[in-house]
């Protein structure tokens, strides 16, 4: 018996609905970077974007536990010397949610330019309204 190699012509994608409010930043983050990455699926091969498109809504409303708002930091660099920009997670929470959940995600992708692809599949909105109704997605609940 030979092992099934699913191939990048024949991936069925489907569309997925994350409600984010009250749930640990985590949780979302590695239920979503499982789904973009097809392991959900019986036909997961791990060299091919088998994943599906994942839309998470409330970013804003996403939960850190622990003292995380105040402690944890988020890094940027301009490349410039002295073009290190520091953001705590209570900024980010405030004014950036989207990022903050995109950067959890990417985070939990491979690194390359197959994790890159995955990365694309992936929208985020701070809010309960999206543009993407009319690919009709299903709601999926995170235990």
């Amino acid at each position: 018996m030979t092992t099934f190699m699913q191939k990048k012509a024949e991936v069925a994608r489907k569309w997925y609905v994350i409600d984010a409010s009250d749930m640990p930043l985590g949780r979302v983050a590695a239920k979503a970077a499982h789904v973009l990455r097809g392991k959900h699926k019986v036909t997961f091969t791990p060299h091919v974007d088998c994943g599906d498109y994942v839309i998470i809504l409330n970013a804003s409303k996403v939960k850190l536990t622990g003292n995380k708002l105040n402690d944890k930091m988020y890094y940027n660099h301009s490349g410039y010397t002295g073009g290190l920009r520091v953001r705590s997670a209570k900024v980010m929470k405030e004014k950036y949610s989207e990022e903050m959940i995109e950067r959890a995600v990417k985070g939990m992708l491979p690194k390359g330019r197959l994790g890159r692809q995955m990365y694309k599949k992936l929208f985020v909105y701070a809010g309960t309204e999206h543009k993407h109704s009319a690919q009709k997605p299903v709601e999926m609940k995170i235990n």
